[in-house]
């Protein structure tokens, strides 16, 4: 086994993140060669040292990734993680017989886990959910480093630029540039602070909402026993046995009681269940 197989050794910091970042960076970069012979290695027998050698030696430039994306208010050890991510699921799936070395290949796979990262955790509600959305995202983010709302000038040049519709810059400027509000107030907050939840009209006390409540209750159990009383003896049983009765039988019972096949007794149910549906929305 040649220098670049064998078993790298290098003790993993357990302190700061600025330990394993200083750690990252004094792994030895691999040669062309060495790059190639561990992953063809790799290929061959699937040796997790092998893998886990060029990820290693790679970890630096994932870090360097990383920080680029500081601006986006998620933790640097989160992203570095991400990013990691991506470069195990290049390694797995890097051919050197292409020509190109392991980090030009991995920094597509790199980002896009970064990229979905933040996606999934800028927001509650989801800000891009397309690919020309996620695309206009970060390109928007790039543009408008400090954080200004754009001119309608800046709006049409980047509509212009991107290929899309100038709404959807300004959509995607809201999105990006708004902020999630607490549906409750916090615990700490001064009673001057105001909440969506304080906004809500509260029904619970009220004796009209109640009263109609109540009526509305009694109208849908009378519309169901309407319901069921035009419906045949066995489609009742059924549904009795199969949703209204506390301990309910299966399709096989029900077909044992009724000397038919389940399947028989399951057309029986979906028929019932169709008329019942009908029934009812006609009654409301």
């Amino acid at each position: 086994m040649t220098n670049s197989l064998q078993k790298f050794e290098l003790a993993v910091p357990m302190g700061s993140l600025e330990s394993y970042i200083h750690w990252a960076q004094q792994i030895p970069l691999l040669t062309a060669e060495e790059e190639r012979e561990l992953a063809v290695h790799f290929a061959k027998t699937g040796d997790h040292e092998a893998a886990r050698r060029m990820v290693m030696s790679h970890m630096r430039y994932v870090i360097s990734v990383a920080r680029g994306y500081l601006g986006y208010g998620l933790a640097l050890s989160d992203l570095i993680q991400e990013g990691a991510i991506g470069l195990m699921k290049a390694v797995k799936r890097f051919d050197p017989d292409k020509g190109v070395r392991l980090v030009s290949f991995a920094m597509h796979w790199v980002k896009a886990e970064i990229h979905e990262f933040i996606l999934r955790n800028w927001r509650i509600v989801k800000v891009a959910t397309t690919k020309a959305q996620r695309k206009l995202f970060f390109n928007l983010r790039k543009a408008n480093k400090e954080g200004a709302w754009l001119s309608n000038n800046e709006v049409k040049m980047l509509a212009h630029k991107h290929d899309v519709k100038e709404v959807e810059v300004t959509r995607m400027e809201e999105r990006l540039y708004g902020h999630d509000v607490a549906f409750d107030r916090a615990a700490n907050d001064d009673d001057d602070v105001s909440a969506p939840a304080d906004f809500l009209e509260c029904y619970k006390f009220d004796p009209a909402h109640s009263a109609e409540s109540h009526d509305w209750s009694t109208q849908r159990e009378q519309s169901l026993h309407a319901a069921l009383a035009e419906l045949d003896p066995r489609s009742v049983d059924i549904l009795q046995h199969r949703w209204l009765n506390d301990s309910k039988l299966t399709l096989h019972d029900l077909a044992a009681k009724y000397n038919v096949s389940a399947e028989r007794i399951r057309q029986l149910e979906k028929q019932a269940m169709t008329k019942l549906k009908k029934a009812m929305e006609e009654a409301a």
